[in-house]
């Protein structure tokens, strides 16, 4: 039963996916702006649910080091295990300038992140700051319209009522499918006496980060790069503007002090690192793809050490 669950997760997260592109293709088809921002707002607002309901409960239940821990890894996978698996399973033709100004946001939010972790602790006024960030980044995506489109995305659209159903069955599915595949490969893993640190490090870490990897695969498979990159950024600013914003107003969030000399410095350098390869080239290809997969795996390795 529990490999079925097993699979019943994959295949969830599957159509999830797919329904989720889908809608916001045709999203940005009827309101004639860019697929980009509808990837870095509602698609990466949809994928980031996963690490909004993990954070809110941590914290809480008084579990604020995994609140925080939740979303530095989280935004350490996305760009370096989700990008780098999609530039290696199909090169990503980029644009630097539509890509500037949110990546710039991007750092920026890192930056505030960093910042206000180094008294060990993000509480209610530092929230606000998170939110009125998240407020501003969605202001100035605005600037990304776009009313050109090429006839097979004009003609592949949804009807406009079907739109909101599928974005709705797509996120459902990707949260619901992830829930799955996590619980039950646990449980899997657990049976065969693997320990639970080794479980949290991969298994869960990887889960919050499933419908970003499985939404941009899809994304880049159907031609949309510009959803795929834009899901990621607009996940990682959303995960600290939004996800941190409103759980630290919640319940004051206690940083660990590693968190702040070790894992926090890796999510900027990774951020860095994304910036330097999405705003140099028009194109991300397989060896930067290599590249931040393999600092994801030595990131990823260094906790067994």
């Amino acid at each position: 039963m529990v490999y079925l669950l097993l699979l019943l997760g994959i295949l969830l997260l599957l159509v999830g996916g797919d329904f989720l592109v889908k809608s916001a293709a045709s999203l940005a088809t009827k309101l004639k702006v860019s697929p980009f921002l509808i990837g870095v707002t509602v698609v990466s607002f949809g994928t980031s649910a996963p690490e909004l309901l993990v954070s809110l409960k941590a914290a809480t239940q008084g579990s604020t080091g995994i609140a925080i821990g939740n979303i530095i890894g989280s935004n350490v996978a996305n760009l370096a295990l989700v990008l780098g698996l999609t530039a290696l399973i199909r090169p990503i033709e980029i644009d630097p300038k539509k890509l500037r100004l949110s990546w710039f946001v991007m750092l920026i939010a890192s930056l505030m992140f960093y910042g206000f972790s180094q008294d060990q602790l993000l509480d209610q006024i530092d929230g606000w700051f998170f939110i009125s960030g998240l407020l501003f980044f969605l202001t100035l995506s605005i600037r990304y319209r776009d009313s050109s489109f090429t006839e097979e995305e004009i003609e592949n659209k949804l009807k406009p009522k079907l739109i909101p159903l599928y974005l709705i069955l797509g996120a459902a599915g990707l949260y619901y499918g992830s829930e799955l595949l996590v619980n039950n490969a646990v449980t899997i893993a657990k049976s065969f006496g693997i320990s639970e640190f080794i479980i949290g490090i991969s298994v869960v870490a990887l889960g919050t980060s499933l419908p970003e990897l499985v939404t941009s695969i899809i994304a880049i498979l159907k031609g949309q790069s510009s959803i795929s990159i834009g899901n990621l950024i607009g996940s990682n600013v959303f995960n600290i503007f939004a996800v941190l914003g409103i759980t630290s107003i919640v319940n004051p969030l206690q940083a660990d002090a590693f968190l702040i000399s070790i894992d926090l410095p890796v999510m900027l350098g990774v951020t860095l690192l994304t910036g330097l390869f999405l705003l140099v080239s028009k194109r991300l290809g397989r060896l930067e793809g290599a590249i931040l997969l393999g600092i994801y795996l030595v990131y990823i390795g260094s906790a067994f050490v």
